[in-house]
């Protein structure tokens, strides 16, 4: 069995594609379809079902992929080891991230990184998806970490440094009905319409389930990928926001109204897996991240 082997394997039970997974490694699709033919004739047993047009992983090959990740991971870490030993700290990170993360300093952060160890090949990937994407992603093995943006709920089997959290507030248009109060419960937007984050983002997670405990269902009329745009749509009465009590959704021509009533909170958190060994790039980084929230 050799590494190879186990790289194609990985790449095509992720992406179910073998397509998908020959671009990915850049290599020829028949390579990698060759490489896969030789590893189920190594172990004797079928790893894909091949039988329909689209790929799937068979019990046996369903089995086999958290072994094959966990020799892939055990052979980088020798290696880093290794080449730690002769010319320092080696390796490669992919951190997601959302588009904003809030009061955290992420440039500064993997800045401060690069500069201390710039050996390892670090790749950061702001989310088209949102914070379930990423935590998707982690969880897959395309990301090594990820900052997000949901409850504590939402991420069971994941190892979490926690970094920033803000209450949330609605912001609406002067002259609005609500723009005088001093404070509102969830119960007192019951009809309005609202903009929001798209499904699946942290913010409209958080928010929409805030309204479901509350049994006060909404209209999002509006979805934009990047809450600091939020304000400009709520700036023409296009609808009003919950939003995080951030510096970015604040401008002197919207009201923010402090939302009552309810415990929730935006949380911005850095997860990646817990049932895996870090990588010793991966875990210098968390000890860097560890240190600047000591600090805080």
């Amino acid at each position: 069995m050799e590494t190879r082997q186990l790289e194609y394997f990985v790449a095509v039970a992720e992406e179910l594609s073998f397509t998908r997974a020959a671009l990915r490694l850049h290599a020829v699709q028949s390579t990698v379809s060759a490489g896969i033919k030789s590893l189920e004739s190594d172990l004797r047993t079928v790893l894909f079902d091949r039988s329909t047009r689209a790929v799937a992983l068979t019990p046996a090959g369903a089995a086999f992929l958290p072994e094959a990740k966990a020799a892939l991971a055990a052979l980088d870490r020798a290696r880093a080891v290794v080449e730690e030993a002769g010319a320092g700290l080696r390796g490669s990170l992919r951190i997601g991230t959302m588009t904003t993360v809030g009061n955290i300093d992420l440039p500064g952060l993997l800045g401060a990184f690069h500069h201390r160890y710039p050996l390892v090949d670090l790749h950061l990937i702001e989310s088209t998806a949102g914070s379930t994407g990423l935590v998707e992603d982690v969880r897959t093995g395309r990301l090594d970490a990820a900052m997000v943006a949901l409850p504590a709920s939402d991420l069971s089997g994941l190892s979490t440094r926690h970094l920033d959290r803000q209450p949330y507030l609605l912001l609406v248009p002067p002259g609005h009905r609500l723009a005088e109060r001093a404070a509102v419960t969830v119960a007192d937007l019951a009809g309005e319409e609202f903009v929001d984050t798209p499904r699946g983002f942290g913010n409209r997670v958080t928010v929409d389930r805030a309204f479901e405990a509350a049994g006060a269902p909404r209209r999002v009329v509006a979805e934009v990928a990047d809450i600091r745009t939020v304000p400009d749509y709520v700036r023409v009465g296009l609808g009003i926001a919950v939003v995080p009590d951030l510096d970015i959704v604040r401008a002197p021509d919207l009201v923010a109204v402090e939302l009552a009533g309810t415990a929730v909170e935006w949380l911005v958190t850095l997860v990646c897996l817990a049932d895996r060994q870090p990588s010793r790039a991966l875990a210098t980084l968390l000890d860097l991240v560890d240190g600047l929230v000591a600090d805080d």
